[in-house]
């Protein structure tokens, strides 16, 4: 069976790796989106620092022996810790700024942290092996799925949903939600809205962390593999709403099934799509899709 003249088991093939790309499309936007939405800070960093979870979980295992399911725990712990250390030291200063110097702030130090890993590295790229209970894959009878793009999919669907219940629903959601709005009222109930404010900003970029340990044994492990999400990924999140938790993780999962279709249908295409949809979107509905309009 054909559409369009291409197979049926083609287009499959690309809806489900599609949804694979989606899955780091929806993470890593939900972690700019919580960073965005909670500190109101355009976090242009949130590229290096998933690269830096990728990297730390290629030095756990070749330096350490840390396991890939250890990984899984201690890269986003320990990226989460930098992100403390950065919020604390340079981002607490900008909150009441215009977002350009929030902008300019996390590109700097995204270039710092992307030079560093380069000077140590280089950048022809590390490999990271998948581990071995995920090796392998099903066959789906129009294509082999290998498991590990399977499970990459599993985790990342849990821990957007996760993430979105915690802050859409829970009475912990609700105070970070109110001390971004009225933090001076939510002291005076006797919470601590900066240490409030510094462990979100940990969180966020732990997400980026967690997709960095997830994409490590697909991806060659690289100081500049953040480079080539980071834009398409900002795209996500403007054309899902700035801010929107779930706008985010649909928006991030839609576009990579799309981008994958594009390449079946008209391959030149599949680096620009996402683009062009932004661009329609925002001239039809400039708060994004699932953002509140002002």
């Amino acid at each position: 069976m054909e559409l369009f003249g291409v197979s049926l088991p083609a287009i499959l093939s690309q809806l489900l790796l599609g949804l694979v790309n989606g899955s780091f499309y929806a993470i890593l936007s939900l972690g700019l989106a919580v960073i965005f939405g909670l500190l109101n800070v355009i976090n242009f960093a949130h590229g290096a620092l998933f690269m830096t979870g990728a990297v730390v979980t290629w030095m756990g295992l070749h330096y350490l022996g840390i396991n890939y399911w250890a990984m899984l725990l201690l890269a986003p712990l320990v990226v989460g810790l930098l992100g403390i250390v950065l919020e604390r030291l340079f981002l607490r200063w900008i909150y009441k700024l215009d977002h350009i110097y929030g902008l300019l702030l996390t590109l700097g130090l995204a270039l710092l942290i992307e030079g560093g890993f380069r000077s140590a590295y280089g950048v022809s790229g590390l490999s990271y092996q998948t581990p071995a209970l995920l090796q392998g894959g099903f066959n789906l009878g129009f294509m082999f799925m290998p498991k590990y793009r399977a499970w990459v999919v599993l985790a990342s669907l849990l821990v957007c949903l996760f993430t979105w219940f915690m802050i859409e629903k829970t009475r912990l959601g609700a105070y970070l939600r109110a001390g971004t709005e009225n933090p001076r009222l939510v002291e005076a109930f006797g919470i601590n809205v900066p240490l409030m404010i510094t462990l979100t900003y940990g969180f966020g970029v732990a997400l980026a962390a967690f997709a960095g340990v997830l994409a490590a044994p697909i991806y060659q492990v690289s100081p500049l593999m953040g480079q080539n999400l980071i834009i398409t990924v900002f795209a996500v999140v403007v054309i899902g709403g700035m801010g929107s938790i779930m706008g985010s993780i649909v928006t991030g999962l839609l576009l990579g099934v799309i981008e994958g279709l594009t390449r079946v249908f008209y391959p030149e295409a599949s680096s620009t799509v996402v683009f062009v949809i932004m661009a329609i979107v925002l001239l039809i509905r400039p708060a994004g899709l699932f953002g509140k309009e002002q």
